[in-house]
């Protein structure tokens, strides 16, 4: 029996883990893959944080984040967060997480997109590998346990009370059932509902918002989906916001600037994919930076392009198309990471605590997640230490096996790009009633022929393909809720934009839930938390 489970080795996961062990010694982190595989080391540009207090102000950072949001944020929770920011940076830099310096010794700081100020801290264009590096280096030192590769397949919760989750042990292919007294729910993003569209790494695939679904707790935004502005044309390799806060230009085929390109993401995407909608390219130029400034703090991606495009920055110009980033959406928690179900937390990608509204900020997830993990694991250690319950009988699960007995059917890769290019073809950047009524009919088709679906490889050892057909019904669930949360909405806001309703409506200025009430999926537009 765990005091905390933590469902999740990213940077919520193990803030979450550090956060809880400095009040139990028992904590274990499940990861499907391994703590430095995670979506967070894809977060290259920075972490927001005021520390320069003569030309910024948390009352703007505040201001800024919640004017992003599309007034769909929580004042309250967005405060926290803000006001949190510089302890969460010191946190960071006390565990000996390697910040960029100006000449004065203090931590660098750029811009970002939708803002006035240099507020973004870095570690050159490394800052979440480098955060994550840190924080795994740092669970290491406190002995806190990890089981990697194992991936969840159920929560066991009984009445409405939580008592534990069932994992498929890859390494083995034995399913295992884990008992504690809370929850945190970890596990990133659905960024992969968009596949072939996607900067996420295939990882990303909204297990625990699905899971949590079946189970009745609340999910709240899934039609909010960031799309990133700049991703390398045919690779979906992400190229930094750092890029354009340096000075980088976005041009088209006659070489003008036609954005401006430290506006909020929603604005610049949606920019450049109407640039390509009209048969037109977009570039990425970086031609006038100076190169030391460069080598300084864009060495990641003087590389990327090298070595995927081999384009060079200083000459030629990169070709970019945006691609999907990060998703607003999520399971629905208070300011206290606390889901609609007790002893159950969520904190990262994953939850959904009315911070980013309708657009996230650039620079602010990371701040969120580390913020809002530490207090996830405060919160849950603390309540842990105050049940006292007994180890459940094994509750066992035979989900592996089931899937193994299945016939094989259409292969679930070829579902599963055929869901992706529909998802990003119907509910992508644009979206109209008649385009997403056609993706509902498709997501039905696809449903069916997954469930008439089944797996070549019948072993259980290390069979990747197991992970691949569970994720895949996952993506399917969510790739339906989150049509069904963008018909509904009927206007345009943040990253949600309808054509056939081009501006904000007042009366949808609240945020769209969805929870399973014995079957049945509840939708409702509710004041946020």
């Amino acid at each position: 029996m765990y005091d905390v489970i933590i469902i999740g080795s990213g940077g919520a996961g193990l803030s979450a883990a550090l956060s809880a062990k400095e009040k139990t010694n028992k904590v274990l982190v499940i990861s499907k893959t391994y703590p430095t595989h995670s979506q967070t080391v894809q977060a290259q540009g920075g972490i927001n944080c005021v520390l320069d207090y003569e030309n910024d102000s948390i009352s703007n950072h505040l201001t800024d984040t919640y004017k992003s949001s599309k007034q769909l944020g929580n004042i309250k929770t967005i405060k926290k967060m803000c006001e949190s920011a510089q302890e969460t940076i010191t946190w960071l830099d006390r565990l000996g997480v390697p910040f960029s310096r100006d000449t004065s010794g203090n931590i660098a700081q750029r811009y970002f997109g939708g803002t006035k100020a240099k507020r973004t801290c870095y570690s050159s264009d490394y800052t979440g590998l480098k955060i994550i590096h840190t924080l795994y280096d740092n669970c290491i030192k406190k002995d806190i346990e990890f089981l990697n590769e194992h991936s969840l397949i159920d929560l066991i919760i009984k009445n409405k009370k939580y008592l534990g989750i069932n994992v498929f042990n890859l390494l083995n292919g034995e399913e295992i059932s884990l008992y504690s007294k809370t929850l945190i729910i970890a596990t990133g993003g659905y960024g992969n509902i968009y596949s072939t569209h996607t900067t996420n790494s295939i990882s990303t695939t909204g297990d625990g918002l699905a899971i949590a679904f079946k189970h009745g707790i609340k999910l709240s935004n899934l039609e909010f989906i960031q799309f990133h502005p700049t991703a390398l044309k045919g690779t979906n390799t992400l190229i930094s916001e750092s890029a354009r806060a340096e000075g980088a230009f976005l041009i088209d085929d006659e070489g003008k600037r036609f954005v401006d390109e430290l506006t909020t993401r929603d604005e610049v995407a949606r920019a450049i994919k109407k640039k390509i909608d009209n048969g037109e390219n977009v570039y990425l130029d970086m031609r006038h930076i100076n190169i030391n400034i460069i080598k300084e703090k864009m060495p990641q991606e003087k590389k990327l392009i090298k070595d995927i495009m081999n384009l060079d920055l200083h000459k030629d110009l990169i070709p970019i198309v945006p691609a999907v980033h990060y998703t607003m959406g999520g399971i629905l928690t208070n300011v206290s990471c606390e889901t609609s179900i007790k002893d159950i937390f969520a904190c990262g990608e994953v939850a959904q605590n009315n911070t980013h509204g309708a657009n996230r900020l650039g620079g602010n997830s990371l701040l969120e997640i580390i913020t809002f993990g530490k207090i996830a694991g405060s919160n849950a250690a603390e309540i842990s230490l105050k049940k006292e319950i007994a180890i459940p009988k094994n509750i066992a699960s035979n989900t592996i096996n089931s899937i193994l007995k299945k016939k094989i059917g259409k292969s679930i890769y070829k579902i599963k790009n055929e869901l992706s290019e529909a998802m990003f073809a119907y509910a992508g950047l644009y979206r109209t009633e008649n385009d997403l009524d056609k993706l509902n009919l498709l997501i039905e088709k696809f449903e069916k022929e997954y469930k008439d679906s089944g797996i070549e490889n019948k072993s259980k050892r290390y069979n990747k393909n197991i992970i691949d057909y569970i994720e895949l019904g996952n993506l399917l669930l969510l790739s339906k809720l989150v049509c069904q949360s963008a018909l509904k909405r009927k206007e345009s806001r943040g990253s949600h934009f309808r054509k056939d309703y081009e501006q904000i409506n007042k009366e949808y200025q609240k945020i769209s839930t969805f929870q399973n009430i014995k079957g049945k999926s509840e939708f409702k537009l509710e004041e946020p938390l």
